[in-house]
């Protein structure tokens, strides 16, 4: 992990950014090293943070979690990957959806919905293929979800490989743990 980067705090970041993270940081109760490191392009980051937000609102919260827990799981970013599978929880669903979820074997899903296996097997595709020859599984998530819908969780995909990229360039560590290695202890 680069040391040479600062670690900012919410009173150094401008007041905008400030705002627009306040309801993320009261909801975790700590700010990420994330948002730490990367607060030192505040302008670039408060528009990371707009476009998560309205990604967020233009899905409903299970198709997110799936792009999310997805994504992460793929790029091996353990530090979003452990934050969504608490906030999977959070918001209702069980504990083995979430297993499901991060086994990234849509086809043997059996607590997974229909639209969230397809939207997994095209997040899977993307990321996977670098996003060339997924006309079909893109064609699957728009018939079963809608256009609208479709063209969010492609740009959210886009968003949790960037977070995944910096995250591990940085060699972030989860601020938390996977809520399964707390099942070990």
């Amino acid at each position: 992990m680069s040391k040479l980067i600062p670690r900012l705090q919410m009173h150094q970041f401008p007041p905008e950014l400030a705002a627009s993270l306040q309801s993320k940081v009261q909801r975790l109760k700590y700010l990420g090293e994330f948002f730490q490191c990367m607060g030192n392009q505040p302008q670039a980051l408060l528009s990371f943070n707009t476009l998560t937000e309205d990604l967020k609102k233009a899905l409903p919260d299970n198709l997110t979690e799936v792009v999310a827990l997805t994504g992460a799981g793929i790029m091996e970013n353990h530090y979003e990957r452990h934050q969504h599978e608490r906030l999977s929880v959070k918001l209702g669903f069980d504990k083995e959806w979430v297993r499901e979820v991060n086994a990234l074997a849509p086809d043997q899903a059996k607590l997974m919905r229909p639209d969230e296996r397809v939207v997994q097997k095209f997040t899977v595709a993307v990321i996977n293929r670098r996003g060339h020859g997924v006309e079909k599984e893109f064609d699957a998530v728009v018939q079963a979800i809608g256009p609208q819908q479709a063209t969010a969780v492609i740009m959210l995909i886009a968003r949790y490989v960037m977070h995944a990229l910096i995250s591990n360039a940085l060699a972030l560590r989860p601020p938390v743990p996977s809520i399964f290695e707390e099942e070990k202890t």
